[in-house]
């Protein structure tokens, strides 16, 4: 799995700074990882939003376990 890395990939910036873990959406948010949350009462899947303080590139990362429920996932396509 990708981690976050305290180098920026679009400038080689170092002030990189990532948030707790968060909610993907879902209710009257957008859900950015569907199908990949616990079910749809208990909540949303996770992930971890970093933002570069150098040239803003803002990158997300799934929860593992989120990525664990990608190969079985019907709202999912492998490319």
């Amino acid at each position: 799995m990708m981690k976050p890395s305290s180098t920026c990939p679009g400038c080689n910036g170092r002030r990189v700074y990532a948030s707790k873990e968060l909610s993907a959406g879902g209710g009257h948010a957008p859900d950015y990882l569907p199908g990949l949350g616990q079910n749809w009462w208990s909540g949303a899947a996770k992930l971890t939003v970093v933002v570069c303080a150098d040239c803003g590139l803002i990158r997300s990362f799934a929860a593992e376990d989120a990525l664990r429920k990608l190969p079985d996932s019907k709202h999912w396509r492998k490319l």
